[in-house]
């Protein structure tokens, strides 16, 4: 593209002209930066957009929520995907004040600096960031938001993931226990914050986590952002890499984890990345014999770290089937081929009635 700087300007132009409603624009491989033309802010007919490396236009000066005489940039625009666009975040947000349709928002390799993303949309349901770097997600209004996910920050993010208005949203990951700052309706949520009805999003049905649980402070805050999404019915936790900090044993959870949505509420629970060690294990007895309720639960371990599906199954004995809350709960167990990854289509697939699920 870096040859064809013209042609490139002109041909935006004309899908601008013949009203193209669907569009995939993307620069490979190189050079990264390759600034995109600012023609694309033209064409108002677009409901699909999806950018991939480019440099996108600066939009200092532009009005927000249009381009010229204050009109609406995107008035039909649905769907946004920008990967690997390098752009600050008035662009971003010029983008977002410009599409007051937008039902589905993803961002994957957002680099150019720190993220700080505001979400207000009337239509807005589906938002999905990856491999980004992130310092703020605030969800001002998003009156009919469903899925917000949030899978692997780059190092240096610092997540604070702000949640004022969001009544429908159902689903939710993956969050990072000790890592992530959550705050909800001004409220930032810790250990020794009560949780209280205004501290809470009720209408999350599935919640994805990711957790060290070798670090005890991390392991902390579990139960603190549990108790934010009483209605929980399936939780997904995923092991994190880590350093272990402390021993946490049986006793660390029963002094510390009792939560009332887990004890009436979760029916399915999926463990990824499971290694074995003995932090996981406690905690897994301790979820074992206070869900009353569960169903199903699936084990997949981390690669590399059981050789053979009997091996696994040896270990998981050690969760005592015979003291488990419920009666009726399955379990499954799974050995991990290859790392943990995520696809980024499925999460945004809303006919996909859960992405975390690992199976």
């Amino acid at each position: 593209m870096d040859g064809h700087q013209q042609q490139l300007a002109h041909w935006i132009r004309m899908l601008a002209a013949k009203g193209v409603e669907e569009l995939v624009l993307v620069n490979r491989p190189y050079p990264i930066d390759m600034p995109l033309p600012a023609t694309i802010l033209n064409i108002a007919t677009l409901t699909r957009l999806f950018i991939g490396v480019w440099k996108f236009p600066d939009t200092t000066g532009l009005p927000r929520g249009g381009c010229g005489g204050g009109a609406t940039l995107f008035p039909h625009l649905r769907e946004l995907i920008v990967c690997c666009v390098s752009m600050e975040n008035r662009d971003m947000d010029f983008l977002l004040a410009g599409s007051p349709v937008l039902e589905t928002l993803g961002i994957q390799g957002y680099k150019k600096g720190p993220l700080c993303l505001r979400l207000v949309g009337q239509r807005l349901q589906c938002v999905q960031i990856c491999l980004s770097i992130v310092e703020t997600i605030t969800v001002v209004n998003a009156p009919l938001l469903e899925r917000l996910i949030l899978w692997n920050s780059l190092d240096g993010s610092c997540i604070r993931l702000k949640i004022d208005h969001a009544p429908k949203l159902r689903l939710l990951g993956y969050l990072e226990p000790g890592i992530h700052t959550l705050e909800m309706h001004n409220t930032v949520i810790n250990t020794r914050k009560v949780v209280t009805p205004s501290t809470m999003a009720p209408s999350v049905k599935a919640l994805a986590l990711r957790l060290r649980f070798g670090v005890r402070n991390d392991a902390k805050m579990l139960p603190a952002f549990l108790g934010c999404f009483p209605n929980t019915d399936t939780l997904h936790i995923s092991e994190k890499t880590f350093e272990a900090t402390g021993k946490l044993n049986l006793k660390f959870w029963q002094e510390n984890g009792l939560i009332k949505s887990l004890q009436s509420r979760i029916k399915g629970m999926s463990f990824c990345e499971f290694r074995g060690d003995r932090s996981e294990l406690d905690f897994l007895k301790f979820f074992m014999k206070n869900a009353r309720v569960l169903e199903k639960v699936d084990i997949k371990s981390a690669m590399g770290c059981f050789t053979s599906i009997d091996e696994l199954q040896s270990k998981i004995l050690a969760l005592d089937p015979d003291n488990w809350a419920s009666d009726n709960c399955t379990l499954a167990v799974y050995i991990g081929s290859v790392p943990e990854c995520w696809n980024f289509r499925r999460g945004l697939d809303v006919s996909v009635g859960d992405p975390f699920a690992p199976y």
